[in-house]
């Protein structure tokens, strides 16, 4: 009976995990392209204050719930298993991204004021977008897994 449970928490937390993802693919990656320096920086600003305050509980609540998932989907089918075991690679490949990629332009950019900025600012932007698109990669084949395993599993 906890197996069900565990399953539908992780699939909620992964949600907005890819919900992030689906939003920068469909609209946020084109508005980002398309801010001039000034708007950017106060884009980016804002938004990552405001996910460090908010977003960071969603990828603890992961990091639980996803090996607790492993460890019960065990007994609980082998695509299920398989499928969360995957999700787990996919979580830990999005945080390496997370810490060794967009954190440290995070930083930089966080530095900066409107007033003085880098003459190459859009090449950080690119970057992090660049980076920003792996782990889009990576959180949406963790979800579909899930997704995958939770509605085909034949345990």
């Amino acid at each position: 009976m906890f197996l069900p449970v565990v399953l539908f928490l992780t699939l909620l937390v992964w949600s907005v995990l890819v919900g992030q993802s689906y939003m920068y693919a469909i609209a946020l990656t084109d508005v980002s392209r398309s801010f001039d320096a000034a708007s950017y920086i106060r884009f980016r600003q804002r938004t990552d204050a405001n996910f460090r305050a908010k977003y960071t509980w969603v990828v603890y609540a992961a990091m639980l719930l996803t090996p607790l998932l492993c460890v019960l989907a065990w007994q609980g089918g082998w695509l299920l298993f398989g499928a969360s075991v995957l999700a787990l690679k996919m979580l830990a490949l999005d945080i390496l991204l997370t810490i060794r990629g967009n954190m440290p332009i995070n930083k930089r950019i966080n530095s900066w004021t409107v007033e003085n900025y880098p003459a190459d600012w859009e090449q950080y932007r690119s970057k992090w977008l660049s980076v920003y698109a792996k782990r889009q990669i990576v959180t949406i084949i963790g979800f579909a897994a899930l997704l995958a395993g939770a509605v085909f599993n034949n345990g």
